[in-house]
C-alpha cells in the first residue's frame, strides 16, 4: 500500500524566521488589510501568505513550512497540486474550457462515475445535475427541487447545521451569529436537535439512547398540533462539519430517511463536507441501508481546489423542466476534468481502503492524547472528519473555546494548521488530505502533544482564565 510520500512538499513542517508571521507574509497581509474587503477570514485566525503547496505540506511566501490538517476547509481531499489530477487539467485547458450545459464527452464521463459511485441498485435510478460553483447552489438547487415536487414550503433543518452563505442556504444554516443584521431571509425553516449524543439535549448519552431527538422530529410530523407545517424536505448533514464534526449515533440517518418516505418529505442529504470519500465511503449515504432523494456534492468534487457543485437526485422526484436551475459557470470543464482525474486517482491507489486504515492509525493517536489531556471531552469522527471536544470539565461538560484559542494558536506557531468549530467553538477539527500518511501524522500529533501540554499547564497555573469558558446557562 502507497503511503504517498512523493505526494507531498515534505513530512514536517517548518518554521524558520523565529515567529510568525514572517516579514513577506506580513507585508502581504497589510496589502490585503488595506485593499481587500472586511469579508476576509481565515487571514485573521491562520496569518500567513502562500507561495506554494503540494500534498499535506503549505510554504509560505517567507519559506516557513506547515502541515495542512485544514485541506482549504476540506476542499483538498487528494492534496493540494496533486500532479496526477493536474495532468487532467493541463490536457482540458488545451481544448475546451466553458461550455456552459452543452455536453462534452469530458462532462458525461464524470456523470457516468458518479452514478457509478452509488450503490449498485440505484445507479440507474438517480441523475446527476450540475450547478454553480459552489456548495451553497447546491443547496439552494435541492430546496427548489424539493419545494416544486412536493408543492410545500417548509424545510426541517439542524441545530449546529452549516449549508453556506446564500440567502437559503443561511436561512438553514443555525448558527445566528452568521445571521446578525440581516433580515427576510428564506421564510418556512424549523430547527430541531440533531443526533449529538456528548451533549445530547435530552439528558441521555449514546450508552442509553433511545433516539429522543429522532421521537422529537417524529413528533413534528406526525402531531397535526406539532405546529410545523407538513415540510417539502427534510435537510441534514451526516455528519455535521461546522457544527463540530458531529457524528449521529448508528441507525439514526436511516430512521430519518424511511420517516420522511413513510410521509411524502424529500431527504436532503448535504454532503458537499462529507462527500468523496471524507468519510472513507463516496458518500456517507453509500454506507446506508436506505438513500436520500438527494445528495449535495462540492469541495472535494474538485480535486485540487477547483470549482464544482452538484446534486445526485432520485428520478422520482423530477418535477423540474429545462431552465429551472441554471447558471452561467456550472460545470465548467476544467473543473470537471479535475474531477474526473481525482476519481481515477481515488481509484487507482485504493484510497478507500488507505483512508480507513489511516483514519483508525490518527484516532488511535488522538485518544491516546485525549487520556493524557485534563479538557479533552469527547475524540469522535468518521473516516477523516475528526473533532476533539474540549470542556472546562469532563463531567459538567462546560465547554472551553479559551483554551482552544490558545492550542491552535500554539500549534500554528509550530507549523499545524487546523480549523475550529462547534455550538461554542470548542471543538478542533481535524480535516487533513486523505493521502496523509503515517508520517505526517506522527509529526502533527508530536506538534499537538507538545503544545496540548504546555497550553493545560499554563491554565492551571492560572485558573482565573478559565472564566473564560462558555457558560451554557
Amino acid at each position: 500500500m502507497t503511503d504517498f510520500s512523493k505526494y507531498h512538499l515534505g513530512s514536517d513542517a517548518a518554521i524558520i524566521t523565529g515567529e510568525l508571521p514572517g516579514m513577506k507574509s506580513r507585508m502581504l497581509l497589510r496589502q490585503q488589510e488595506l485593499m481587500e474587503g472586511k469579508i476576509v477570514s481565515y487571514p485573521r485566525r491562520m496569518p500567513i501568505a502562500m507561495k506554494r503547496a503540494l500534498g499535506a505540506i503549505i510554504e509560505d511566501v517567507d519559506g516557513n513550512r506547515f502541515i495542512d490538517f485544514f485541506s482549504g476547509c476540506g476542499v483538498l481531499n487528494v492534496g493540494h497540486s496533486n500532479p496526477d489530477v493536474l495532468a487532467y487539467v493541463r490536457e482540458q485547458q488545451d481544448h475546451l474550457i466553458h461550455a456552459l450545459d452543452f455536453p462534452t464527452e469530458n462532462k458525461m464521463k464524470l456523470i457516468s462515475k458518479l452514478l457509478g459511485e452509488l450503490p449498485a441498485p440505484a445507479r440507474n435510478e438517480y441523475k446527476v445535475a450540475f450547478v454553480s460553483p459552489s456548495g451553497s447552489d447546491g443547496v439552494e438547487a435541492a430546496i427548489k427541487l424539493a419545494k416544486h415536487y412536493t408543492g410545500r414550503s417548509t424545510i426541517l433543518a439542524f441545530q449546529g447545521a452549516y449549508h453556506g452563505m446564500s440567502a437559503g442556504s443561511l436561512a438553514v444554516t443555525s448558527d445566528a451569529g452568521h445571521k446578525e443584521g440581516l433580515h427576510a431571509l428564506m421564510p418556512g425553516v424549523q430547527f430541531v436537535p440533531y443526533s449529538y449524543c456528548y451533549r445530547c439535549m435530552f439528558k441521555s448519552n449514546a450508552a442509553n439512547c433511545k433516539f429522543d431527538c429522532f421521537e422529537y422530529l417524529k413528533n413534528l410530523l406526525e402531531n397535526s398540533h406539532s405546529g410545523v407545517p407538513k415540510p417539502a424536505a427534510i435537510l441534514l448533514e451526516p455528519v455535521q462539519g461546522e457544527g463540530g464534526n458531529v457524528v449521529p449515533k448508528d441507525g439514526y440517518l436511516e430512521l430519518v430517511i424511511d420517516l420522511a418516505k413513510r410521509h411524502g418529505v424529500v431527504t436532503i442529504f448535504d454532503e458537499v463536507q462529507t462527500g468523496f470519500f471524507r468519510t472513507g465511503d463516496f458518500t456517507v449515504s453509500n454506507s446506508l441501508s436506505l438513500l436520500p432523494d438527494i445528495i449535495i456534492m462540492s469541495k472535494g468534487l474538485g480535486g485540487i481546489g477547483f470549482p464544482v457543485s452538484a446534486i445526485l437526485y432520485s428520478k422520482k422526484i423530477e418535477s423540474w423542466g429545462p431552465g429551472f436551475h441554471i447558471g452561467t459557470f456550472r460545470a465548467n470543464q476544467v473543473s470537471i476534468a479535475a474531477a474526473n482525474g481525482a476519481l481515477d486517482f481515488v481509484n487507482k491507489n485504493d484510497l478507500k481502503r488507505h483512508v480507513g486504515r489511516i483514519s483508525a492509525y490518527l484516532m488511535e493517536k488522538l485518544r491516546g492524547l485525549a487520556a493524557k489531556s485534563k479538557f479533552i471531552g469527547e475524540v469522535r469522527g468518521k473516516g477523516l472528519l475528526i473533532g476533539i471536544e474540549f470542556v472546562k470539565d469532563k463531567n459538567t461538560k462546560e465547554p472551553y473555546p479559551e483554551i482552544v484559542r490558545r492550542f491552535r494558536n500554539a500549534c500554528f506557531e509550530s507549523g499545524l494548521l487546523f480549523e475550529v468549530g462547534g455550538h461554542y467553538q470548542n471543538v478542533v477539527r481535524i480535516v487533513p488530505p486523505l493521502i496523509i500518511n503515517e508520517t505526517l501524522v506522527d509529526n502533527a500529533l508530536r506538534i499537538m502533544e507538545t503544545n496540548l501540554l504546555a497550553v493545560e499547564r499554563q491554565a492551571e497555573a492560572a485558573p482565573e482564565e478559565q472564566a473564560t469558558a462558555v457558560s451554557l446557562s
